[in-house]
């Protein structure tokens, strides 16, 4: 997946990230952009992406990792 970053500047509360620490395992992260960072649950992350207006999402790539792994704004 390409990921083509908007010219137009984008207003966001949050942000939502499924990321794979180094052993592989997924963290969920709630992120308050410039206050917090808060650890959810993989369950929260699912109900927040399934229930919430998307604003964007942004594919997070690794060449080394074969996780997909992403960023999503609210």
């Amino acid at each position: 997946m390409r990921y083509v970053p908007s010219p137009i500047k984008l207003h966001y509360n949050l942000v939502y990230s499924a990321t794979a620490n180094p052993s592989g395992r997924m963290q969920y992260h709630k992120i308050n952009p410039g206050q917090s960072k808060e650890r959810i649950s993989r369950t929260e992350f699912i109900k927040a992406f399934n229930s919430l207006e998307i604003l964007s999402i942004r594919p997070i790539q690794e060449k080394t990792s074969p996780v997909f792994q992403l960023e999503f704004y609210v």
